[in-house]
């Protein structure tokens, strides 16, 4: 593919400003990694065709767990400056040549679409940045600290991401650059700027803020939670029969016992029932409309797959899992033993929290079938959070 419009995340850096061992995009944020709200809100975009996120190293499980179900382009992996990491993104870009770039920082988990929208438009152009009218006074200051002037803040603008450009001009930017030894660039504006190319800027957002310190990430639980307002809950409902074997799959982990569980694919019962759950909430079907039990392809399919579609239509939809709760109905094999590795498989597949899984279960007081041991059922609770739907 060629052409289109491309988006590169930028999250290789250690950002650890914030204090603590952990990156702060992959810090959570009401429930998800910050990298992941950013990641979200691009590809749920109409107008993006590609995403592409560039990481470190280190970081490769901590992103595979944060970008679990959302259609991007596989990571590139970023150097020891941003100019470098933007670089790297680039490149991984050129076999697919879009027409357009946007480059973002991961730190800035609230890009809205009217924002994502301008920039898209404004990139077409050449070259451009959101931007915002500095409101306060502007002092610079020597290096004892006297002042030495008053700037004029009507000429000044506090620059934010997503920038935008023309893909092609950028990346040879970039790589004459790279062939001058210049690796200092702080951002992609500043490069093209350095590069001969003209750059707008374009209306930016309040809401876009940068997470740097702690009193940043107080302010964006308020934000997160007000950026995704749709709340949405639905139950989801299994049933297995036992069939021949020598062990059940059974929420996303395997589990020895006597008999198998027979049917749909792997036949794992609780994670159809959360499936359902999240399909529901989206108003989107369930998971025999998605996964036809006639069609052959998904005989003995692992369900990790199914719960990742489901998760990946919340992603699409610019939206979030703030809660999945799970009840096993079996008389055997027992649950207990196995609760904290459920919910540890089930938070990782659904890229959330392990505080926002829940497993539980009980007994059927040996009446029914699943009294007489015939068979294993679920019923799972989901609870999803969307953005405010547009007129």
């Amino acid at each position: 593919m060629s052409g289109g419009v491309a988006a590169v995340v930028v999250a290789a850096g250690r950002g650890t400003r914030t204090g603590g061992v952990v990156p702060k995009q992959y810090r959570l944020l009401d429930g998800a990694p910050v990298i992941r709200h950013a990641l979200m809100r691009l590809v749920a975009h109409p107008e993006i065709d590609m995403v592409q996120p560039v990481i470190h190293p280190d970081d490769a499980a901590r992103f595979t767990q944060a970008s679990t179900g959302l259609a991007i382009r596989d990571a590139a992996f970023g150097g020891a400056t941003r100019q470098i990491s933007v670089r790297a993104g680039l490149e991984a870009l050129a076999a697919a040549a879009p027409h357009v770039v946007l480059v973002h920082d991961a730190a800035r988990p609230f890009p809205s679409p009217a924002l994502i929208s301008r920039a898209v438009a404004a990139g077409g152009s050449g070259a451009a940045v959101p931007g915002l009218a500095v409101t306060d006074t502007i002092k610079a200051v020597d290096a004892a600290g006297r002042i030495v002037d008053t700037l004029d803040r009507s000429a000044l603008r506090a620059v934010q991401t997503p920038q935008a450009f023309r893909y092609d001009s950028l990346l040879t930017a970039h790589r004459r650059a790279e062939r001058a030894g210049r690796e200092d660039f702080t951002d992609d504006a500043a490069l093209a700027e350095w590069a001969g190319m003209t750059v707008t800027i374009f209306e930016g957002e309040a809401g876009n803020i940068k997470l740097t310190t702690e009193e940043d990430f107080v302010r964006a639980q308020t934000s997160a939670s007000a950026a995704l307002p749709d709340i949405r809950t639905a139950t989801g409902y299994d049933v297995h029969a036992f069939g021949p074997g020598d062990h059940v799959q059974l929420g996303g982990i395997r589990i020895a016992h006597d008999r198998a569980l027979s049917g749909h694919s792997d036949a794992d019962v609780a994670l159809h029932a959360l499936v359902d759950a999240i399909l529901g909430a989206l108003a989107e079907g369930d998971i025999g409309a998605h996964f036809p039990p006639s069609d052959a392809k998904w005989r003995g399919a692992s369900s990790d797959k199914f719960l990742a579609f489901a998760v990946e239509r919340v992603g699409r939809r610019g939206g979030c899992i703030a809660h999945l709760d799970l009840t096993i109905i079996c008389e055997a094999p027992r649950i207990a033993e196995h609760r904290d590795a459920m919910r540890a498989r089930i938070a990782a597949l659904a890229g959330i929290a392990l505080d926002r899984v829940a497993v539980k279960a009980t007994t059927n007081e040996m009446l029914g079938f699943i009294g007489r041991r015939e068979g294993i059922a679920a019923i799972a609770t989901a609870t999803i959070r969307l953005p405010p739907q547009s007129d």
